[in-house]
């Protein structure tokens, strides 16, 4: 083989290498990954339900008010003496009498209020109850008061007022209470507690009596007619 000839088959197998090393390159780059072994696959994560820890269950019992009765309530008892006395609806003087206690009568007592002026007790003879005051000569307790249970009203009186229309003056009883003439207003009128009042008239011999009034939460009362007979109206 000459030299010309060999020089060229060397040159053809060159570029036959040449040509075909892309081909190749191509094939490896397509040719897809190999999948991973059972071995190489690691176990799915599973999450585990959480534990539930219950706290033990405890039977409450229901809560029972606790009322007062006749026989839970201290013993405390409210007599009258000397005298008659009015039950009125609230601790207070400005409300209505709603009954009376007699005369050496005793009842028991279930309330008081915070200034322990006034016990809460029942009417004899009915089961309505209202309040006395243990401020007057009227009044004597058996048994402690600050024993009994504690009250506050959340209602006022109403107030109730007597005018004099006259031009004298009159005396209120009982109290003892001055009205004035009408032409010295505004003394002429009187804030007064409820209940039942007899006026005479102290600018005539002898003071006679003029008129029984009843005094009501709210009423405005007025005294028309002197101890003479003579009639007048307020202006």
């Amino acid at each position: 083989m000459t030299t010309s000839l060999k020089i060229l088959r060397h040159v053809s197998i060159t570029l036959l290498v040449v040509f075909l090393s892309p081909a190749c390159m191509q094939f490896t780059v397509d040719t897809p990954p190999a999948l991973p072994t059972v071995q190489d696959i690691a176990p799915p994560m599973v999450e585990e339900e959480p534990t539930l820890f219950l706290m033990p269950t405890e039977t409450l019992e229901p809560v029972v008010p606790v009322l007062f009765t006749a026989t839970a309530l201290p013993n405390v008892t409210l007599n009258v003496v000397n005298g008659n006395l009015f039950v009125r609806r609230g601790p207070d003087m400005a409300f209505n009498p709603v009954g009376v206690l007699y005369k050496n009568t005793s009842t028991k007592a279930i309330a008081r209020d915070v200034l322990s002026d006034w016990v809460q007790v029942t009417i004899p003879n009915s089961n309505e109850t209202g309040w006395v005051s243990i401020q007057t000569d009227y009044s004597q307790l058996e048994g402690s008061i600050k024993d009994l249970p504690e009250f506050t009203t959340t209602e006022w009186p109403q107030a109730a007022y007597l005018r004099n229309c006259t031009y004298h003056r009159m005396y209120v009883m009982p109290g003892e209470m001055v009205v004035y003439p009408s032409f010295q207003y505004p003394d002429n009128e009187i804030w007064i507690y409820p209940g039942e009042y007899t006026v005479y008239d102290i600018d005539v011999p002898g003071d006679p009596e003029v008129v029984n009034v009843s005094i009501r939460e709210g009423s405005d009362v007025e005294i028309l007619e002197d101890g003479l007979g003579g009639h007048r109206k307020c202006p």
